[in-house]
């Protein structure tokens, strides 16, 4: 799934527990994430919960992988997987993930420290993007 399903998907939801459900439903269809790998070091700060981001590069593109120890942000992990991996660093550049988000509706609908902590996630892959650019 993309971010473009995702965002047709929510079209068809009325309610927003429906779309928690569902996000909460993307997080449990994240790829296993390595218990070796949920370090200090990879771990994303300014996130209330505890969030776990490593990345590969596969030629000119990053890959991100992530994981969460709490249901909804580990789905909110697998949406901002979905809008950043497999991108060129100057792709993760360009990407306006706050307008992003904000179509979806989640800036409205979730708690501002939720909010910080998604835009802790984006920051630290732009970060990582940079480091390549």
């Amino acid at each position: 799934m993309n971010i473009e399903e995702v965002k047709e998907t929510f079209e068809f939801m009325d309610e927003w527990e429906d779309r928690y459900r569902f996000i909460i439903d993307l997080g449990r269809k994240l790829p296993e994430f390595d218990e070796a790998d949920q370090t200090e070091e990879n771990r994303v700060h300014g996130c209330t919960s505890k969030v776990w981001l490593i990345y590969d590069r596969d030629g000119d593109k990053i890959n991100f992988h992530g994981d969460s120890d709490a249901h909804i942000v580990k789905g909110l992990v697998s949406l901002i997987l979905m809008i950043f991996s497999g991108k060129t660093p100057d792709e993760i550049k360009s990407v306006d993930a706050a307008a992003i988000l904000n179509d979806l509706g989640l800036s409205q609908h979730l708690s501002p420290m939720r909010t910080n902590g998604l835009f802790s996630m984006v920051e630290r892959i732009k970060k990582i993007g940079a480091s390549f650019g």
